[in-house]
């Protein structure tokens, strides 16, 4: 599994339903997409729980590295660089996933939490405590799935949920969830992935 992030900062008087109009226009697109697990179109609005930014930020969870290349070099994502720009695209490999209790039911929040790695220790106590996070984040009332995955590069740790309730008990970011493409999920593999 490899998990995938870009973040589109739009400024404070951005009209976000042209994120809204462009998700409902679009979305559907991935909703087969070979190797795709899941994505999350996800949205945070500047004055809205808690977000000091507007932001379009889809989350990606790949089943197969070819799935995602072939969206990478695609016309899906040229498409959002046309409109947008080329974002900085952030990339973790997978450490677990879990489906949640709700896992049939639409989410409508996201919530991400970026953690580093700190310096010294085992690093397989890290990723113990990561994984026992996510199962944890799994077991809350209304979560539809929960992930973890690690960037080796900056040491950096991100906790993924999806949650059916509109205020899941999870910290960090939170999104609201536009439309949700999931043609791979029962092939993201549970548990440990390593």
């Amino acid at each position: 599994m490899h998990a995938m992030q870009y973040e589109i900062t739009l400024p404070a008087d951005y009209d976000m339903g042209v994120v809204r109009d462009r998700v409902a226009r679009v979305g559907h697109l991935l909703d087969d997409w070979d190797g795709l697990g899941l994505k999350a179109y996800l949205l945070r609005e500047r004055g809205v729980d808690g977000s000091p930014v507007n932001q379009y930020a889809p989350f990606y969870l790949w089943d197969t590295p070819e799935g995602m290349n072939s969206f990478l070099w695609g016309p899906g994502f040229q498409g959002l660089v046309n409109d947008f720009g080329r974002p900085v695209v952030q990339h973790w490999a997978g450490l677990a996933y879990e489906d949640g209790g709700a896992a049939g039911a639409p989410p409508e929040v996201a919530v991400r939490r970026r953690v580093g790695v700190p310096d010294g220790g085992p690093l397989t106590e890290v990723a113990r405590e990561a994984v026992q996070e996510t199962a944890r984040l799994a077991a809350l009332d209304g979560v539809v799935g929960a992930a973890v995955a690690l960037d080796p590069r900056h040491w950096e740790v991100v906790h993924f949920s999806l949650s059916a309730h509109d205020k899941p008990d999870a910290d960090g970011e939170r999104y609201r969830v536009l439309h949700l493409s999931a043609p791979g999920r029962d092939r993201l593999r549970r548990g440990r992935q390593w």
